[in-house]
């Protein structure tokens, strides 16, 4: 079984699927994670990826495609978080997986006011040793600064800045339009308000999938 969770930066799609994901037993493809280890690895296409991270641009569907294509084996279940965002690339993923003999189960759009996205963005700081993601408003450290987990410094991205997140969210709406409208015509599409509380959205997430998993 392969689910898309789609939605604003900020909407919790990165929460949600480690949730969703220990539930189910899915694998979770988060590009993020991707981006970073190939960054922090100062591979070839890292290298690539973090120019334009940098400048809150979206990274080219090539270098996306390329970074994920090698993640999907035939039979895997998979989560996939912040891939595809564009058309072109949704397009390449279902060449990927026609050549594994797979196809997208299910897309789950995290719907989020444009206001909340922006202001979660920016209260949200990742500790630079280990990634682990807090917020200033909903999920403060113990310790200012200091990561729970590994002890490391707790930093706001550069591409968290209200400037940024502004920026980020403008290219994302552009892009997610005609993604949105060609899953609504390929596969089964459920919309999920992110504006509740995770243990909500969890639940609505939860039902969804269910629904899917009965209907396959």
């Amino acid at each position: 079984m392969i689910v898309i969770l789609l939605g604003f930066p900020g909407s919790g799609k990165g929460t949600q699927c480690k949730r969703i994901a220990d539930k189910f037993g899915f694998s979770h493809l988060a590009t993020g994670d991707i981006f970073r280890a190939e960054i922090a690895a100062k591979t070839a296409v890292g290298e690539k990826a973090a120019d334009y991270l940098k400048k809150g641009k979206l990274v080219p569907d090539a270098i996306v495609i390329e970074m994920v294509a090698g993640k999907i084996e035939k039979g895997g279940k998979y989560l996939l978080d912040g891939f595809p965002r564009t058309l072109e690339q949704a397009q390449g993923l279902a060449d990927m997986l026609k050549g594994v003999g797979a196809a997208v189960d299910l897309v789950v759009y995290l719907t989020l006011p444009k206001e909340e996205a922006i202001r979660r963005m920016a209260s949200r700081r990742t500790c630079s040793g280990c990634g682990e993601v807090y917020n200033v408003a909903s999920r403060p450290t113990k310790v200012e600064g200091i990561c729970d987990k590994c002890g490391a410094a707790v930093v706001q991205r550069e591409d968290d800045t209200e400037a940024t997140a502004a920026k980020r969210l403008m290219v994302f709406e552009d892009l997610t339009h005609p993604l949105v409208a060609y899953y609504k015509s390929e596969t089964a599409f459920e919309e999920v308000d992110a504006a509740s509380s995770p243990d909500k959205v969890e639940a609505a997430l939860s039902a969804v999938i269910e629904k899917t998993k009965a209907a396959r």
